[in-house]
């Protein structure tokens, strides 16, 4: 790009921070909801800065402290999500309600420490901080905005996030062929992180071309939540195996209990898998076809440039 397309990219910032920034407040007050809105901001805003044409140390100063957002808040969000889970179990699963009480019970405990933990590591000023430097980045783009980009400076932005998407699509196809169609969990947690950064790398580049919620993103969405239900479950399992293990003094009943319960959840990933399995196909074929726009567009800049 040799001019930056900066009245668009001021409102696409615009958009991201404001959702960062009005959700502060409830994140502070324990709000299980805001929490999870600036952690998705703050998700949306590290895929848009590297395309802000910001100089190089300023990209990199804001991606990592924009990271390290994304990282504890996720380290808290996954206790809420833990106990929404326990609670809905208690409804859906009638049978294991004794089992699932001496978990929640353990979950609440590890929840309890990890938001004191939180605190110490990302206090409210620090991330009003860091919402004050994102909107000092949007005045800046905004004071250089030109009137009307033309039509070379959004194809140029566009080419730029199109690079990004095909770099995403190719790390997402190469997760799915590692997952195969065996059950691993670890690997299936592979493609559920690389189809969330190709889903806001596309929402972006639908952004710039004036469309949402496309079919290729809705079917990110679909495998996203399917993958994030699996990753849930099995967070769940392994702390139901931490309470069997830690059983003072030992009860057999009780090891029973819990014990069925993880028979429980395993059936339910694997029903899971086997859903994910079937919306594969679809995610692969759009994977091959985001990574291959990416190459004809560099090709075509690529002759463009010469």
């Amino acid at each position: 790009m040799t001019k930056p397309v900066s009245s668009l990219l001021a409102k696409l910032l615009k958009i991201r921070l404001n959702r960062f920034v009005r959700n502060l407040d409830g994140l502070e007050r324990g709000d299980i909801e805001a929490l999870h809105r600036v952690r998705v901001a703050s998700r949306r805003i590290r895929e848009l800065v590297p395309v802000l044409q910001l100089d190089s140390g300023r990209t990199r100063k804001l991606g990592r402290r924009l990271r390290k957002v994304t990282s504890r808040l996720g380290a808290m969000r996954e206790f809420d999500v833990l106990l929404l889970l326990v609670d809905e179990l208690h409804v859906s699963k009638p049978a294991h309600q004794a089992a699932l009480r001496r978990v929640r019970a353990r979950v609440v405990g590890d929840r309890d420490a990890a938001r004191k933990r939180l605190k110490g590591k990302l206090p409210p000023d620090k991330l009003r901080r860091l919402g004050r430097r994102l909107k000092r980045v949007h005045e800046a783009l905004s004071k250089r905005a030109e009137p009307q980009p033309t039509v070379q400076q959004v194809r140029a932005l566009q080419w730029a996030i199109e690079a990004r998407v095909a770099r995403r699509a190719t790390a997402l196809q190469t997760a799915i062929e590692s997952a195969g169609a065996v059950y691993l969990p670890e690997r299936l947690h592979d493609v559920r992180i690389a189809s969330k950064k190709l889903r806001y790398a596309l929402e972006l580049s639908e952004q710039t071309r004036g469309t949402r919620n496309t079919p290729p993103v809705r079917a990110l969405k679909r495998v996203q939540g399917l993958l994030g239900r699996v990753h849930d479950l099995q967070v769940l399992i392994e702390r139901v195996r931490q309470v069997q293990a830690e059983l003072v003094p030992p009860n057999l009943t009780s090891w029973s209990e819990l014990n069925d319960l993880v028979t429980t959840l395993e059936d339910m990933c694997r029903r899971l898998h086997a859903r994910y399995v079937r919306e594969r196909t679809t995610i692969d074929a759009l994977t091959r076809r985001k990574a291959s726009n990416g190459a004809g567009q560099r090709q075509r800049a690529d002759r463009k440039a010469g």
